[in-house]
């Protein structure tokens, strides 16, 4: 909009002169951001000074160059010096500036109402009832998501080809076989943590023998299953709510769909299955992991020798206390992954928005995990397991 040679050569002014109660601004000169220097002040000065007369024309004859920002300054005048029922008329605007004087005019010409204040009591129950709104949709679209799953899981069934086997194996040796050292480590030092423990405050009671039962039963009924669950809700849980994200937000999910493929049969079906068989195979590893990691600690902390805390074991543990940690798995593995694709598909077009997911998926995971538990445990104990 504005001639740099003129902008070389022209300085902006303002002057100002009153007849009666007309004041009249006469502009001059280049008022662009090239001289915003000595516009803001010249601007700031006029303002702050008492401002004379009911009648106000901004006169833009003498003007030789305009920008956006001169244009700004200009609507600026004119707001601030409607003030006290004055009236602002722009006079001798040039043709080729009217269009930027208007655009500008029109900028952030509403008012912010005020917010009223809240009532606290009834914005945390609105706060409470989002909240619950938000639980109800969730458990639906986890229930749609279940059945989805259950659909693809009978169509393969009918026509077993319709497995990607090569996709499974692979999803099997990122969930399971890659998660073995970190699963590994993680149960031996809590096995470890639980049996020096329990062997220091049952010994105040005189009762340290039955460490070992408390420790064990602990570990192959709650904390295997429970701990190998949170790990793989945290390591593979937010992986496939990551990897299906990005998939929705590069429309490759809405290509599977018009190539006439289902998604939940190509991409969550065989990560669904992959997890049923590591979940259980790691919480089998992690148990054991965690006794040895106790017996460790027995030896160099109670000073018991390896032959008889595996005859102490022996009589403490039976095969119910195993396989009540064990049926546990396949359902965690099972929510864990339709909670992670259920996030997943989720997901918008935005990197916030699959960071948002993964986290949620996560967390949802790893509260619904705990839930199962507890419900098994009431399970067991209504039928004297």
């Amino acid at each position: 909009m504005a001639d740099p040679s003129m902008e070389a050569r022209t300085d902006a002014r303002l002057d100002s002169r009153l007849s009666g109660r007309h004041l009249t601004i006469a502009l001059s000169g280049a008022w662009t951001a090239h001289h915003a220097e000595a516009l803001e002040p010249t601007v700031n000065d006029f303002l702050a000074q008492p401002m004379p007369g009911q009648e106000v024309s901004i006169d833009l004859a003498g003007i030789d160059a305009l920008d956006t920002y001169g244009a700004w300054l200009i609507e600026r005048l004119m707001r601030q010096s409607a003030g006290g029922g004055r009236s602002v008329l722009l006079t001798n605007v040039a043709e080729h500036y009217r269009g930027l004087i208007a655009e500008i005019h029109d900028v952030n010409k509403s008012n912010v109402a005020e917010r009223p204040q809240e009532n606290r009591l009834l914005a945390g129950l609105e706060s409470l009832g989002r909240i619950g709104a938000e639980g109800a949709d969730d458990f639906l679209d986890l229930l749609e998501m279940f059945g989805a799953l259950t659909r693809a899981f009978l169509r393969v069934l009918i026509n077993p080809r319709r497995l990607r086997l090569t996709s499974t194996i692979h999803h099997l040796d990122r969930v399971c076989w890659q998660a073995v050292p970190i699963i590994l480590a993680f149960t031996f030092l809590i096995g470890a943590i639980i049996y020096q423990q329990s062997t220091f405050y049952f010994r105040k009671f005189g009762a340290g023998d039955y460490s070992i039962s408390f420790a064990s039963i602990l570990v192959l009924r709650e904390l295997g299953v429970l701990l190998v669950s949170i790990m793989v809700a945290g390591r593979s849980g937010s992986s496939y709510t990551a990897e299906l994200g990005t998939m929705k937000m590069r429309e490759e999910i809405d290509a599977l769909r018009t190539m006439g493929l289902d998604p939940v049969e190509v991409l969550i079906l065989p990560r669904v299955v992959a997890l049923i068989i590591a979940v259980p195979a790691l919480t089998l590893l992690g148990s054991l992991t965690a006794l040895y990691g106790g017996g460790i600690v027995a030896y160099f902390y109670a000073g018991m020798s390896p032959h008889i805390y595996l005859q102490r074991l022996n009589e403490a543990v039976s095969v119910t206390q195993f396989k009540v940690g064990m049926y546990k798995a396949p359902f965690m593995a099972l929510v864990i992954g339709a909670v992670a694709a259920c996030e997943g598909m989720k997901v918008k077009g935005s990197a916030e928005s699959l960071g948002l997911k993964t986290t949620a998926s996560v967390v949802k995971s790893i509260f619904l995990v705990i839930v199962i538990d507890g419900l098994f445990a009431i399970f067991y104990t209504a039928i004297g397991w």
